[in-house]
């Protein structure tokens, strides 16, 4: 993999000559990703660990659900405004920054005496990874010229964020059997500290926006909007969709983000220029990152969930099931760039939705007597090459539309649309899985120890959540269709010749 140097964004010319001291665009590259897969492999590794971390600690169900919902809440409130402090205050300042309070935290979660000291480890968890997440985007982006290498760049971030969520079972099912669940946590603290050494060497702080300042009610407002709305969602699990409770938090959160479209509108210097809406690549971009978020958070679940309550593996032998995917996510986000050039991004997007969608229709046949060749690795390769396909033609689009000053801020956005779209889909298709599973039934006797470890009455709501997300990635298609703006020709011609 080749990048170039760095062009001025404003203008995409070559820069001045680099000192010797200016980094190898590579190195950026690196230090980033690794920033990325960190945060995004916590969203899933501890879900193996949940069972232990019960047993240990004495938590109940519900504090047992605030383990996972802390992080996400507080990574999908504070992303934006983790985007804009990026462009205000420095790129790298940031990375050091989230980073640094991501370690700390996993240090205080991963010698937690108790379940408090746990969940409030995990939400400062997820507000370090907020602050972490849009800068590492910003910082490939700003490292490599526009073009293919740029393009190169972003299919290695998207690659290895996907492969940290893929990867998640794995590593903590590997961590739990042959540790303890506290390594689930305390595995980040050495890599943590590894890649703060490497960011202190490697990266240089890009342009920053002057004489502007965080807009606070701003902030205010998108946070907890974000975080109510992410509260909302995650609460649907245990309490349903129509429970009063849930459905005042979610409109609570839905009318602070109208607040805050009413005060950005109003504002001088905005937290979110809404102008950036006005531009299609960016706004149906990240309404597509949002609709395949919804469909590959679902499909590492519920993959998960069917190996190891139906087929009876162990969460190690769950982890190991699914590599294969992790590594056709990985093939899919290196393939696209070298689609891109001779098909044009949109077309490479929507036709990753469509063979992803594909894939989600014949995990969607899945029965109680699966075997892996036939309901993991045959679905799981081909839904996982589609989502990857997809994703970094769309970041790609999404970012090479924003402004200097902006950069942060559309890198927040499309982590935010990715990541609210993970847990508005988990949500809703948990839901329809537990409307569409046959309630268990009496067996015969001579079957009572054949299915005593089995869940087999789950496997139609399964089948129909993911028949749910192959509906949802052909629309996803469509909209890509109609709204993402068709190259010009001679940019096409000119992409295809550099």
């Amino acid at each position: 993999m080749t990048f170039m140097p760095q062009t001025d964004s404003a203008t995409d010319t070559p820069s001045r000559t680099p000192s010797i001291r200016t980094p190898r665009p590579w190195l950026v590259v690196l230090t980033a990703c690794a920033g990325q897969f960190l945060v995004v492999l916590d969203v899933s590794v501890v879900n193996v660990a949940l069972p232990s971390m019960r047993t240990d600690l004495g938590l109940s169900a519900f504090g047992l659900q605030w383990v996972l919902s802390a992080y996400s809440i507080a990574f999908a409130g504070f992303m934006l405004l983790g985007g804009r402090a990026a462009d205000l205050y420095g790129r790298k300042a940031m990375f050091l920054l989230g980073l640094g309070l991501f370690t700390a935290a996993s240090v205080v979660g991963g010698l937690a005496p108790e379940g408090q000291y746990l969940i409030g480890a995990r939400a400062v968890q997820g507000l370090g990874a907020a602050l972490l997440s849009p800068a590492t985007l910003t910082l490939v982006t700003g490292a490599v010229a526009a073009g293919p290498a740029r393009t190169r760049a972003i299919g290695t971030w998207t690659a290895v964020g996907a492969a940290g969520g893929a990867a998640g079972g794995f590593v903590g099912g590997l961590l739990v059997d042959l540790l303890s669940w506290r390594w689930v946590l305390l595995i980040n603290v050495p890599i943590g500290i590894l890649v703060l050494a490497a960011a202190l060497l490697w990266l240089r702080e890009g342009p920053t926006s002057t004489g502007r300042r965080l807009d606070l009610p701003g902030a205010v407002l998108v946070t907890g909007g974000l975080a109510t709305l992410a509260y909302g969602i995650v609460q649907t699990e245990e309490a349903g969709w129509s429970d009063p409770a849930t459905l005042l938090t979610l409109l609570g959160g839905l009318a602070l983000l109208a607040v805050f479209v009413a005060v950005e509108a109003r504002t001088a210097a905005p937290l979110m220029p809404l102008k950036i809406f006005r531009n299609r690549a960016v706004s149906a971009a990240n309404v597509a990152i949002l609709l395949c978020g919804s469909s590959s958070f679902g499909m590492w679940f519920f993959m998960t969930v069917y190996a190891q309550n139906v087929l009876g593996y162990t969460p190690l032998q769950a982890g190991l099931a699914l590599v294969p995917s992790s590594l056709s996510v990985i093939l899919g986000s290196k393939l696209a760039p070298r689609l891109m050039p001779a098909f044009g991004a949109r077309n490479v997007a929507v036709a990753g939705a469509l063979l992803g969608a594909a894939g989600f229709a014949w995990q969607s046949t899945l029965t109680a007597d699966g075997t892996f060749l036939g309901t993991i690795l045959g679905p799981g390769v081909l839904m996982m090459v589609g989502l990857g396909l997809a994703t970094t033609p769309l970041a790609t689009l999404a970012t090479s539309h924003a402004g200097p000053g902006d950069a942060g801020l559309v890198s927040g956005l499309v982590n935010t649309s990715r990541t609210m779209g993970g847990a508005l889909g988990l949500s809703v298709l948990s839901t329809v899985a537990a409307a569409t599973a046959t309630a268990p039934t009496p067996v015969p006797f001579e079957r009572v120890s054949e299915l005593a470890s089995s869940q087999a009455y789950l496997v139609p709501g399964y089948a129909m959540a993911f028949r749910v997300s192959a509906v949802v990635l052909v629309a996803a298609s469509a909209l890509m269709l109609l709204w993402l703006p068709k190259p010009a020709a001679r940019t096409r011609q000119a992409t295809m010749s550099s």
